[in-house]
């Protein structure tokens, strides 16, 4: 493959082909620890041109592309597989920071899939916008990445997912060809809908490098409360109460005990309640940061904390936003190992009874040193973190994933399927959408170069 590297290095110049393992180690294996492999290379283009270029090369010699963003991933999804019939090329997309003028009129801004999501609050802050999608990973994961993912975050309740946000997109093609439909226009019904076909594609039939993206007024100041439950059907509930009449929730999150004493472990923060909770929830209304957005008669008898100002709000929120670090963490200095981190979305009329069901399965299950649930209530999407078995033991997460199917759920609510759930698509996709998923992959990627392995279990061979 010599004659390859040297046509990479022709299109990009020799320093933004890497190709020493101690270089490109960090992009061959993802945030969890648990998925990688080898890989042929790492090339950093950029310029839509660039991509473009890459791609033709490969496609001309066979060659299988893996699209990277921040690989923040938690499935495998950005990663070269571990028995890969061929090394594939991982393309990282982290040059490609355009970064257009906000345009006030519509209320969007054109964006490189490099940019980082931090990257792009801070940016359309100081044009008096924001952007509606927010995780804590948010200043390394990518545009491009979070697009191709169809990323959630902790602001869905508020403003809906990616898809919900992309109003435009530039792709590269597996051939190399690049499509480009970045105008943004509120009406526009020239045939099927790109934007909507590449989120959420996982880098399965090609490489997103720009998009056009819609754009929100900020909210008003707004408050948090820290709220100890029982259940989580008490949780719920609080979500139709717990505000005054017509404030909406610009956030619901849920977290159990294992994960709040977690948090206090890497943080060195306090149990912020006045008792001991089976559950915590975490509420934000935008209320002018008064905290008279919350309903005195609802939690005026129940242990709950306030955040008014920032520094409060940032403290109440870290219990959340420390949640998957934790149990990595813990993994780390208590098993030796990574933690398995499913991401899952429920029925919200199944999520109490689905989630004692996980917890059922898990007590049972051998080696387990811990478990906890956390997550995004308002949208019944829920994180299962377990830390004790193997990186390679599939069982636990079986068990979790076939409860998900018993109650109608996804197996994967924002992270996407990758390699890590490809083999479990059927537990939420019936034979007739994956036959027409496969029709969309093999029309636009006839020789199966995009990800492979990655959505479809039995594609994977780079």
């Amino acid at each position: 493959m010599g004659d390859l590297i040297e046509q990479l290095s022709s299109v990009l110049g020799r320093d933004q082909v890497l190709t020493d393992p101690g270089v490109t180690q960090s992009f061959t294996t993802d945030w969890t620890g648990r998925w990688g492999g080898p890989a042929l290379a790492v090339v950093r283009p950029g310029s839509v041109a660039q991509v473009a270029a890459v791609l033709a090369v490969c496609h001309a010699a066979g060659v299988s592309v893996i699209p990277q963003g921040g690989n923040t991933g938690l499935v495998g999804g950005s990663v070269p597989g571990a028995g890969c019939d061929s090394l594939p090329v991982i393309v990282s997309t982290r040059r490609l920071t355009r970064m257009d003028p906000v345009d006030d009129a519509s209320g969007q801004v054109t964006v490189g899939a490099g940019v980082t999501l931090g990257d792009l609050h801070r940016y359309v802050a100081q044009a008096g916008w924001e952007y509606g999608v927010d995780l804590a990973a948010r200043d390394s994961a990518t545009i491009g990445g979070t697009i191709a993912t169809n990323a959630g975050g902790i602001r869905v309740i508020a403003h809906g997912m990616t898809r919900a946000q992309v109003a435009g997109i530039e792709v590269v093609l597996p051939d190399g060809s690049i499509a480009s439909h970045l105008a943004g226009l509120a009406k526009d019904n020239t045939g099927y809908d790109l934007a909507g076909l590449f989120t959420g594609s996982e880098g399965t039939l090609g490489i997103i490098t720009a998009a056009r993206l819609r754009l929100h007024r900020p909210h008003a100041p707004s408050s948090v409360a820290l709220i100890g439950v029982a259940t989580y059907d008490e949780g719920l509930d609080l979500l139709h109460t717990a505000a005054v009449s017509g404030m909406p929730l610009l956030a619901a999150e849920i977290i159990d005990e294992t994960g709040m004493d977690l948090a206090m472990r890497v943080s060195g923060l306090p149990w912020p309640l006045a008792q001991r909770h089976p559950l915590v929830l975490l509420l934000e209304v935008p209320d002018g940061g008064a905290g008279d957005g919350f309903d005195p008669e609802v939690l005026g008898e129940r242990d709950v904390v306030l955040g008014l100002d920032a520094t409060d709000q940032a403290r109440l929120w870290s219990y959340r936003e420390l949640q998957s670090e934790a149990f990595s963490s813990y993994a780390t200095d208590h098993a030796g190992g990574a933690a398995h981190k499913l991401d899952v979305s429920v029925p919200l009329t199944h999520l109490a009874e689905c989630s004692d069901e996980i917890r059922r399965r898990l007590d049972g299950y051998p080696g387990i040193v811990a478990f906890g649930v956390f997550g995004h209530l308002g949208d019944g999407n829920i994180h299962v973190e377990i830390v004790g078995p193997p990186a390679d033991d599939e069982g636990a997460d079986l068990l979790v994933l076939t409860a998900i199917g018993d109650y109608g759920g996804s197996v994967s609510a924002e992270h996407g399927i990758g390699r890590a759930k490809a083999a479990y698509l059927s537990l939420s996709r019936n034979p007739a959408e994956i036959a027409a998923m496969r029709a969309i992959k093999d029309a636009l990627d006839p020789q199966g170069l995009m990800s492979p392995g990655v959505l479809f279990a039995d594609s994977a061979s780079g």
